[in-house]
C-alpha cells in the first residue's frame, strides 16, 4: 500500500520569498520520523530540504544496543552505514519529489570516528540521494581526510560551524574555514549565523567577505558569549540584516531554519514562526 505521501507527485512547493531560497535542516523535526518530518515541511510551506542523516535516517544508538558512546553501538553503526542497502537512500528521495520538496544536501557529521571505509560510503549515499552536497559538523582533521574523497566523488562539501573557540580543531572562527577550504576545490561554508554569533563573531560582515565560498546559511537566533538558543527576535544574531544582505545582492545561498530553541509549542508551529519571521524580514 502507499504511503498518502507517495500516493501522488505533489506540485513543487515554491519557498522563495523575494528572490531568497527559503528552506530548512530536517533537524528542526527530530521529534519525529521521516514522514512526519516532510508532512510538518509541506505545512509550514518549505520546498527545499537538507536530511539530517542522524535525525531522519540512520538508526538511533538504543536501537543499536546502547549509548552513540558505546564501542559496540558505534561499530554497529559503522556496519549499517558499510551495508544499508543505497535503494533505501532512493527511496528517501523519492519521498521528497512525491512532497513536492526538492531535496538538496545531506548532512551526516564525519567526526574523527569516522574510517575511510565510512567516509567513502557517505558520498555513495549522497549519489544515492540524487544531491550534490554533503553537510557536515566535523573538525579540521577529519576535514583533511575526507577532501581526497571529495575530489574523487566530485561531491561538495560544506563544513558546519559551532561556537567552541577554544578547541583550534573545531569549526568555530573563520580561519578553521580558511584552513578547510584550501584543502579541496569541492569544500565550502554552512554557515551557522547563531553559533557564529555565540562565538562574538559578525555574520554580516563575513558573509559579505566570504559569500563566494559560502554554500549554505543555518538561521537561529543565539545570544553572544556562548549564549542560549532563542525565539527569534530575542537573541542577538542580526537574521533580517543576514537575509537582507541576502536578497539585496542576489546571492543564491539557501537560507535554512535550523529550529533548536526550546518552543512551547509543536515543531510545526515553531518552525511557521520562524519562517513568517523571515518572511516579514525579507518584506
Amino acid at each position: 500500500r502507499l504511503s498518502p505521501l507517495s500516493a501522488a507527485t505533489a506540485p513543487k512547493i515554491d519557498s522563495i520569498v523575494n528572490g531568497v531560497q527559503l528552506g530548512c535542516q530536517s533537524y528542526s523535526f527530530r521529534d519525529r520520523p521521516l514522514d512526519a518530518a516532510i508532512k510538518g515541511m509541506i505545512e509550514a510551506g518549505l520546498g527545499l530540504c537538507e536530511l539530517s542523516g542522524q535525525s531522519h535516517v540512520e538508526p538511533s544508538p538504543a536501537t543499536l544496543g546502547g549509548k552513540a558512546s558505546d564501542p559496540a553501538a558505534r561499530e554497529a553503526l559503522r556496519q549499517w552505514r558499510l551495508t544499508v542497502p543505497l535503494s533505501e537512500f532512493k527511496a528517501i528521495r523519492k519521498k521528497f519529489d512525491d512532497a513536492g520538496i526538492r531535496l538538496f544536501a545531506y548532512g551526516l557529521n564525519m567526526t574523527d570516528s569516522f574510517t575511510d571505509a565510512e567516509i567513502d560510503r557517505a558520498f555513495e549515499m549522497a549519489k544515492a540521494l540524487s544531491v550534490g552536497l554533503i553537510t557536515t559538523s566535523s573538525t579540521l582533521s577529519s576535514a583533511k581526510r575526507i577532501a581526497p574523497f571529495a575530489d574523487k566523488h566530485k561531491i561538495k562539501v560544506a563544513m558546519h560551524n559551532h561556537a567552541n573557540v577554544n578547541d583550534a580543531n573545531q569549526f568555530a572562527k573563520p580561519e578553521a574555514f580558511a584552513q578547510a577550504c584550501a584543502m579541496s576545490k569541492y569544500f565550502g561554508i554552512e554557515l551557522d549565523i547563531g553559533h557564529f554569533v555565540a562565538a562574538n563573531f559578525d555574520p554580516v560582515d563575513y558573509i559579505s567577505k566570504e559569500h563566494s565560498r559560502i554554500i549554505v546559511l543555518h538561521f537561529k537566533d543565539r545570544k553572544k558569549d556562548q549564549g542560549q538558543n532563542m525565539p527569534w527576535g530575542q537573541g542577538d544574531t542580526p537574521i533580517k540584516e543576514v537575509l537582507q544582505l541576502v536578497k539585496k545582492n542576489k546571492w543564491p545561498i539557501p537560507c535554512d531554519i535550523e529550529y533548536e530553541y526550546k518552543g512551547t509549542e509543536d515543531a510545526t508551529i515553531e518552525v511557521k514562526k520562524c519562517v513568517q519571521y523571515m518572511k516579514d524580514a525579507l518584506a
